[in-house]
């Protein structure tokens, strides 16, 4: 990938971890009336772990990056299928495994010399038929 590509993955994935890393009642407000379906931000999530081996490869990411990433990968990971299904705001209020992963996300965002504490990414837009 070109160093635009993995610059544009880095600030995805340091976003997605930030909304990761929020507190529930942030997360909520972020999505507000929307429904975001549990297992898309699985795996989108997912993906983005998976995505920083080979941007830290590139040297996009430090080794102490790749740690964090990896623990919220494996945490994920362990989400039961049947907790992937519905609303992810439903998940946030009844699953304990996103306590988790906002702890294991939140040291990737410390160790970044911004901090953590940036806005959250912009709302997901609401589904509509046909697009």
């Amino acid at each position: 990938m070109n160093a635009l590509g993995d610059a544009r993955l880095r600030t995805w994935t340091l976003r997605f971890m930030a909304l990761l890393a929020a507190d529930a009642q942030d997360q909520l407000a972020w999505l507000g009336e929307r429904e975001l379906e549990t297992e898309d931000v699985v795996e989108e999530a997912e993906l983005l772990c998976r995505v920083s081996e080979g941007l830290a490869e590139r040297g996009v990411f430090g080794p102490s990056d790749l740690f964090h990433l990896r623990a919220v990968g494996r945490r994920l990971g362990e989400i039961d299928a049947a907790c992937r299904v519905g609303p992810w705001a439903h998940a946030l209020a009844t699953d304990p495994a996103w306590d988790d992963i906002r702890s294991l996300a939140r040291p990737l965002l410390l160790t970044r010399p911004d901090g953590w504490r940036q806005p959250l990414p912009r709302p997901a837009r609401p589904h509509t038929e046909g697009g």
